[in-house]
């Protein structure tokens, strides 16, 4: 692509911009680990809240969703369910509060909370670690092949004439801005990470804005009625996908194929299924996590998580539903003339054709901001577990605040390398995607479901429930590939037995180990208060405070669950449809949007336990 000088100016600003204001508030993270992993507890919620939501509008994850929505149409509204993206909702509603209670750092530090120090809880420590290591190193993976596709594509200049093996533009664009991001990710802690991303978030909000706008005065809504297939804008679905590309353009369907979701009810059930356990299950230990725990107190963390919701869905999906639009108004000629065209690629391919000169500058700079914003919350969150959780718990507990710091950062930078290697292996962003929500988190549910609602569940049961879990999702698809003759199309089926292998482990190590000491489960059920199955030490803790009350809200927030799923999937269609100028459908949305909306305000908001002085 030949870019105007305007817009490699904009870039280049932007750029320097962003690094120069990281390094010059990384002074108030290096203090200790408590500063520099989160920010020291005294961020305002809002701040955390867009935050996050800057570190998920990342660049490979706008790419796949542009993607599944150019193939699938308005049913990719559901494929997201994969990760699931209603995650946001159980932690707004209940979750976050309970895990802000606990005053940890980590979700491996957290693991004392609940089960102590003993020799099953310091496994079941490091299984979390092992686990928070295996999906740092796949997000960085994913983040790598990303990036490296949108540059290759978006940026002028040209290293080297291979096309395939290591040494290719594609993947040395993205060594170089990795390596950027690094300067002040790495340097300043989570205090650099959450000011540079409500800047880039800033610039995000208006980019997506003006793709949508853009899309609109372009496409008119019958010309994209002339190149999708039948049932392409109904987001609703039968056994099968209901979206047939045949004679349309039949590489499509190939892809559809490829994904393995042409009996689309079957990947919903599993989809959904893997989903409410999940999201039961709370946030992995990534970034997310990590903003919870630097919240100030349980209700703004409930309402960081909310703040992620509104923040996130509404700008990312004019942003994806604008460039899909474009590519089906102006590239279906171009597409159809490749012989394996790359659907990932849809999105920077639209940016160099049809976006004008000056503004692709904007657009560039608020792209990369998406994918600055995810790479480096994730590498922020990785060194925590290396440094606090091995180091400092089980070789020198005694090691100083300054020097923590300082390993902290060697860490990152290991974490980076491993995960730049794995990057340069993988082909595809799907790949990865897939594997990490469909397989590893698959491993991860079962235990971390079980530790919140059910006082018997030990140490033991938790070590064995996520090493069974994580070693049958790295192994599980070179089996089935043995066992089947071909790969498996879509991680996800390898789910239900991956999900079962977990299970027996939780149970077996649980009924074959001792129950956790009593004073250790009581402290935690009357910090964290949860409801599930606490009979036994619910009665305990009764009989010794007859003050305490127990959590009565199971019924509320599993109702506020339901409404507030609905009200997700409401913010996420209603820009779909108002770029498709499908305004039937947008009225529709937006009613369901603001009966959804005030029944969370006077169910949710106004219950909210208040902040403590």
């Amino acid at each position: 692509m030949k870019l105007h000088a305007i817009d490699l100016v904009i870039i280049v600003a932007y750029f320097a911009t962003v690094i120069l204001i990281g390094l010059w508030v990384s002074r108030r993270g290096s203090k200790d680990l408590d500063a520099y992993f989160l920010g020291g507890k005294s961020l305002r919620w809002y701040l955390l809240g867009i935050s996050d939501a800057s570190g998920m509008f990342d660049i490979s994850g706008t790419m796949w969703m542009v993607y599944i929505l150019f193939v699938y149409g308005a049913k990719s509204i559901w494929l997201p369910f994969l990760w699931p993206v209603f995650n946001q909702i159980f932690l707004m509603m209940f979750l976050s509060a309970w895990l802000r209670r606990s005053n940890a750092m980590t979700g491996a530090d957290w693991i004392q909370t609940r089960f102590g120090r003993g020799r099953g809880a310091n496994l079941a420590h490091l299984s979390v670690v092992f686990f928070a290591l295996v999906n740092v190193i796949g997000m960085l993976a994913y983040a790598f092949k990303g990036i490296g596709k949108f540059a290759v594509v978006m940026l002028p200049w040209h290293f080297t004439e291979n096309t395939t093996g290591l040494i290719t533009d594609e993947n040395l664009y993205a060594l170089i801005i990795l390596g950027l991001t690094s300067l002040y990710a790495i340097k300043g802690g989570m205090v650099s990470v959450v000011i540079t991303e409500v800047m880039q978030f800033s610039i995000l909000t208006v980019t997506s804005i003006a793709i949508g706008v853009i899309a609109i005065c372009k496409v008119s809504p019958a010309m994209i009625e002339q190149v999708v297939p039948a049932g392409w804008a109904n987001p609703f679905f039968g056994w099968k996908l209901g979206v047939d590309w045949t004679g349309i353009f039949d590489k499509v369907n190939d892809a559809i194929k490829a994904d393995g979701n042409e009996f689309f009810m079957i990947i919903f059930g599993m989809m959904f299924f893997k989903g409410v356990l999940a999201s039961l299950a709370g946030p992995a230990p990534n970034y997310d996590m990590q903003r919870i725990l630097a919240t100030r107190n349980p209700r703004e963390a409930s309402l960081m998580n909310g703040m992620v919701n509104v923040a996130l869905y509404f700008p990312r999906y004019m942003m994806i539903t604008g460039i899909t639009v474009l590519a089906l108004a102006f590239c279906m000629t171009d597409l159809r003339s490749m012989d394996k065209p790359d659907f990932e690629k849809i999105l920077p391919i639209v940016l160099t054709q049809y976006v004008p000169a000056g503004v692709v500058g904007f657009l560039l700079a608020g792209l990369l901001a998406a994918f600055m914003s995810n790479f480096a919350a994730t590498i922020n969150a990785a060194p925590a577990y290396i440094v606090n959780d091995i180091y400092k718990r089980f070789i020198n507990p005694q090691v100083a605040p300054k020097t923590q710091v300082t390993m902290s950062r060697f860490a990152c930078v290991g974490v980076l390398l491993v995960g730049i290697l794995f990057g340069l292996l993988a082909t595809r962003i799907t790949d990865i995607m897939m594997w990490i929500v469909g397989a590893l988190y698959g491993g991860y549910v079962m235990a971390n479901v079980l530790k919140w609602y059910w006082w018997r569940f030990n140490g033991y049961g938790y070590f064995w429930g996520m090493v069974s879990g994580i070693v049958s999702a790295m192994f599980m698809p070179d089996l089935a590939r043995l066992v089947l003759g071909q790969p498996v199309s879509n991680p996800l089926y390898l789910f239900p037995a991956i999900f079962l292998i977990s299970a027996v482990g939780c149970f077996l190590g649980t009924w074959l180990g001792e129950p956790e000491d009593e004073a250790t489960l009581k402290q935690f059920y009357k910090t964290v208060n949860p409801w599930g199955f606490w009979g036994p030490i619910r009665a305990q803790v009764m009989r010794e405070d007859p003050s305490f009350q127990p959590n009565p809200s199971f019924k509320r927030d599993a109702s506020n669950v339901l409404v507030g799923i609905v009200w997700q999937l409401c913010l996420t269609a209603l820009p779909i449809y108002i770029v498709l100028q499908r305004w039937s459908w947008v009225g529709a949305i937006a009613a369901t949007l603001l009966v959804t909306s005030v029944i969370i305000k006077f169910n949710w908001y106004d219950k909210l336990e208040p902040a403590a002085d």
